[in-house]
């Protein structure tokens, strides 16, 4: 089986956290941020991860410390996990609706981290997530697990619909890619 279990404790965060990405879309997910967790939760469901979280952070600063470390043990995790895994897809896109928005993600598990982030929301809050810390959570996702990661909302008015559609997009993109493939890594280098 493909998992990794971390914890990180800094004087902002205190984050354990197990993954498993064989496994059946099981989230247990406890940050403090409500809507936060019902993100995790679709990106969990929708990829088949099984992931188990738990988050204490300094919430009376803001919200910017808890999701952005969660990003850095979630990607650190995901990375962990393909450590002994054979020889994967590597790649996924994929296009979500939600509603009246429409998300999508490209990724490449290559090793080469880097975000493209083209995401607008109109308010600053979702519940109580503050809609800039998505692109935070996205790239330090993507730095910690190795991925070059794309994201755009292409159009949508609701703020929790093209939030929801991005992360369910990044979900069914990470499915795609890590399903194990026959012969060597998918690379003209030999490895990524």
């Amino acid at each position: 089986m493909r998992k990794a279990e971390l914890a990180r404790t800094t004087k902002e965060t205190d984050i354990r956290l197990s993954l498993n990405l064989d496994g059946n879309g099981n989230a247990d997910i406890q940050t403090g941020i409500g809507f936060f967790d019902h993100m995790l939760t679709a990106l969990c469901v929708h990829a088949g991860f099984d992931l188990t979280v738990r988050v204490k952070g300094d919430l009376y600063v803001d919200s910017h410390h808890t999701i952005e470390d969660t990003g850095i043990v979630l990607g650190a995790a995901f990375k962990k996990s393909l450590e002994n895994s054979p020889a994967i897809e590597r790649y996924g896109s994929f296009y979500i609706p939600m509603d009246e928005a429409l998300g999508f993600v490209s990724l490449d598990v290559s090793n080469r981290p880097y975000l493209v982030w083209d995401c607008a929301f109109s308010s600053d809050r979702i519940g109580d997530f503050d809609t800039q810390m998505a692109e935070e959570f996205f790239r330090a996702f993507a730095v910690n697990g190795g991925i070059t990661l794309h994201a755009r909302v292409l159009y949508g008015k609701n703020d929790h619909h093209k939030a929801e559609a991005l992360f369910k997009a990044l979900g069914h993109s990470l499915k795609a890619a890590v399903i194990p493939k026959e012969g060597t890594v998918l690379s003209t280098k030999g490895v990524l």
